[in-house]
């Protein structure tokens, strides 16, 4: 079995395209044709699914940092595109619950009816029940705005990570940079002895030469000194 980071990746994103499949069925088939207390049931097995889809979604985000530089973005763009795939299925349930809720209060004693042999509607009841409905209605209009700033704060998210991503490539860069410095400073600093060794001995053969010189002078000063004078 291969255990390597993309590998893992891979089964994870299976497994939860599958899941994230089986939600949309549910949500789109089943829960439309269920009322009452089976459609609760369905949409807390729903929720269960939903917190599993989330546990794949971190098992996802764990594999990626060990992933090479060089294939790491494709799989970061992936896992975002499961990211907000999760994300309309949430809304998705919170649309349905809303729903329900509504269809509930809707269809509780206190709202009127058309049944001409029903008894007036209570007005307090009435009034409170029209509250509640307005609340929900306000409470689905902060989480749609919730919604929104989770996906800013995501793509500000995104944009963070490719501006630290360049930062580190560009600090490997002058890191290497620095090393091909340090490594030319040091050849050059060989080059520079080597060249200070052969100007010694050029200097060194040059007196030596000198020398040779002045004693084969002298000595044929010598010889001709000896030659008219002896």
């Amino acid at each position: 079995m291969d255990n390597s980071p993309t590998a893992l990746f891979e089964n994870y994103d299976e497994d939860l395209n599958q899941l994230l499949s089986s939600l949309k069925n549910k949500l789109e088939g089943d829960v439309k044709q269920l009322k009452g207390e089976p459609r609760k049931a369905l949409l807390k097995k729903v929720a269960d699914e939903l917190d599993e889809a989330e546990e794949i979604i971190a098992q996802m985000e764990v594999e990626i940092p060990s992933m090479p530089l060089s294939i790491r973005k494709t799989f970061q763009d992936k896992l975002a595109g499961s990211k907000s795939s999760v994300d309309r299925i949430k809304k998705q349930v919170r649309d349905v619950r809303a729903e329900t809720q509504r269809a509930e209060l809707l269809s509780g004693p206190g709202f009127p009816s058309d049944d001409p042999y029903r008894d007036e509607p209570d007005a307090s009841a009435f009034n409170a029940r029209t509250r509640l409905l307005a609340g929900t209605e306000q409470l689905d209009e902060s989480s749609r705005r919730l919604d929104n700033a989770h996906r800013i704060a995501l793509e500000t998210e995104d944009v963070g990570t490719d501006i630290l991503r360049n930062l580190r490539g560009q600090r490997e860069h002058i890191e290497h940079t620095r090393e091909m410095l340090t490594h030319a400073d040091s050849n050059i600093d060989r080059a520079s002895g080597t060249l200070k060794k052969m100007i010694y001995k050029m200097y060194q053969q040059k007196f030596v030469t000198g020398a040779i010189i002045a004693v084969l002078v002298l000595l044929i000063i010598i010889v001709i000194w000896s030659k008219l004078f002896g």
